[in-house]
């Protein structure tokens, strides 16, 4: 079995997070018995009438600001109402949250602090500490999909990141459709899923670094079994 994946962003060699994803899928692919096409969609070839019809599923990558939001955005609005599969790293992690915003809980002026213009609602601030080159102890919460992948009560994830989820409007974010999966040990979101999708998980963190160092990155073993039942 041939598994067609998409990869949403703007390849750069020298992005770790970018020549580590093709090796994580490769050797989680392999634990399946299954082969994966890594399919890379630049950010600024996506539009309104893009075919995704042809991927079992999707990756929100690393390293934002994308060479056009938009493009990412809608990928990611493609993947939560079509029940695609979805995985969001990083950079993914924060335009899920974006995406979201806008287009479901109706803050159209949602945005990301990197790049916004004055008076925008951002929904994607400035991490307090930052976490570039960094590794963290991550903790999975009880009863989501994230834990049942983990099964441990506590990990550490490799980050370079400099932005994470504003906490102000997480009271706001979580009333429906999305619940936080991982924190840090101060609190913080790390990783959220949606509650009713087959598979839609977002980490703030880059679990595709585990398979430089010859580990196959669980959460991306889970995503390809999803996307091979999609």
């Amino acid at each position: 079995m041939n598994l067609q994946i998409a990869l949403v962003g703007d390849y750069n060699h020298e992005v770790t997070a970018h020549r580590a994803i093709p090796v994580a899928l490769e050797m989680a692919g392999k634990q399946l018995g299954i082969t994966v096409s890594a399919v890379w969609l630049p950010t600024d070839s996506i539009n309104p009438n893009f075919d995704f019809s042809g991927f079992n599923g999707l990756w929100c990558v690393p390293a934002s600001p994308y060479r056009n939001m938009d493009g990412a955005l809608l990928a990611i609005k493609h993947a939560r109402i079509s029940q695609l599969p979805f995985l969001g790293t990083c950079g993914g992690f924060q335009h899920a949250i974006i995406e979201y915003a806008r287009n479901a809980m109706g803050w159209l002026d949602a945005d990301h602090a990197e790049t916004a213009l004055p008076g925008a609602r951002l929904v994607v601030n400035p991490l307090v500490c930052q976490l570039v080159e960094a590794y963290a102890e991550v903790t999975p919460l009880c009863g989501t999909r994230l834990a049942d992948i983990y099964r441990q009560q506590s990990i550490k994830e490799g980050y370079r990141c400099r932005f994470g989820m504003n906490p102000a409007i997480q009271s706001d974010f979580f009333k429906k459709d999305f619940r936080i999966a991982a924190v840090d040990e101060a609190g913080e979101v790390r990783a959220m899923e949606h509650r009713s999708h087959p598979f839609f998980i977002a980490t703030l963190f880059q679990p595709e670094r585990a398979a430089l160092e010859g580990h196959t990155p669980l959460v991306v073993k889970a995503f390809l079994e999803a996307s091979k039942s999609h």
